[in-house]
């Protein structure tokens, strides 16, 4: 159930009906926008009736919600949430740029790539400390030692890290060093890490998973939220289909359907989209043109030498290349 305040409704109305949600045995959501106030009750097994706060002061209106999700909805927040991690921004019409290696592989290859996205004018470096490979031989992330590298650099480039964390003892090292956490593809659906991160301090950046559909999708979304964090950036990667010719097949229909539903920005991974550098950039133009939010992209000083995937890393030059036409055709649609 969404409750819906007036315009006019004060602190001590919008806490009186929290007090009740919360004196039912349930967990309200308040989320203050331009307008009003809206708030979410989530933790109730049936039907809420209506009555219970249509009369209360302050209350404009009580709208059940028949969606399986209900804080990720539009109904929710009619404005779209904008993520602030300091001055950089995620979803506030500009387009933000998440660039940065696959793995942390060295300090002077990670502060190499953070001198060009810093030039480049990006506010987000990404870089993996902890990797979920498919082969328990590959490289699997330098763990801390990676992450002490990223704070550092975040403290010389002015950059805002972006790095995942693949289990709860890992989340916990990601809180002291980074800002934002990164929950990958094949823990979409590893629901005792997305509450986890639903309490977290930390935005959340949460990729689709390799086959889930848009309504699981935003359902992990929803676990997150649920817990209280609503700091979240869906990012589509691509799905599993049968195709030949990449990894992945990026599903563009995503953004403009997400952006439909959700408050919530959407960011397109190019990279992990297509396994393919040369689809990079065109694919990056493409989420660019159907609304996407942000980008995020794999760069490496030396692809051919990368530990961890080398074959979708555009080069330096490469990316430079890439972002300036990215927003060429941003500022040609705003």
């Amino acid at each position: 159930m969404l409750i819906v305040m007036t315009a006019r409704a004060t602190e001590a109305e919008v806490a009186d009906v929290v007090r009740a949600i919360t004196e039912l045995g349930f967990r309200a959501h308040p989320m203050p926008g331009t307008m009003r106030t809206a708030i979410g009750i989530t933790g109730n097994a049936g039907v809420i009736d209506p009555a219970r706060f249509e009369n209360m002061p302050g209350v404009a209106e009580a709208i059940a919600i028949s969606k399986p999700y209900k804080l990720v909805t539009r109904d929710f927040r009619p404005e779209r949430t904008v993520i602030e991690i300091g001055d950089a921004k995620i979803g506030d019409g500009g387009l933000a740029i998440i660039a940065g290696p696959c793995a942390i592989e060295s300090r002077a290859q990670a502060f190499a790539i953070a001198e060009s996205v810093q030039k480049s004018g990006a506010r987000f470096f990404r870089g993996g400390a902890f990797k979920p490979r498919s082969s328990p031989y590959a490289f699997a992330g330098l763990g801390e030692e990676a992450l002490k590298i990223l704070a550092e650099i975040r403290e010389r480039f002015g950059l805002k890290i972006v790095t995942e964390a693949v289990d709860e003892a890992g989340l916990e090292m990601v809180e002291r060093y980074a800002d934002m956490i990164q929950i990958g593809a094949r823990n979409m659906q590893n629901f005792s890490l997305l509450r986890r991160a639903g309490r977290s301090r930390l935005p959340v950046l949460l990729k689709r998973g390799l086959a889930a559909t848009l309504e699981e999708w935003l359902l992990a979304a929803e676990y997150i939220m649920a817990e209280g964090n609503y700091q979240i950036v869906l990012c589509e990667r691509g799905v599993r289909a049968f195709t030949q010719h990449a990894r992945s097949m990026l599903d563009l229909a995503a953004v403009p359907a997400v952006r439909r539903i959700s408050h919530l920005p959407v960011i397109v991974d190019a990279s992990h989209a297509t396994g393919r550098k040369y689809m990079v950039t065109p694919l990056a133009r493409a989420g660019v043109a159907v609304g996407a939010d942000g980008l995020m992209v794999e760069v490496h000083d030396q692809p051919e030498r990368a530990l961890s995937d080398g074959a979708q890393a555009l080069g330096l030059d490469e990316y430079e290349q890439m972002v300036r036409a990215v927003r060429a055709i941003h500022d040609s649609l705003a």
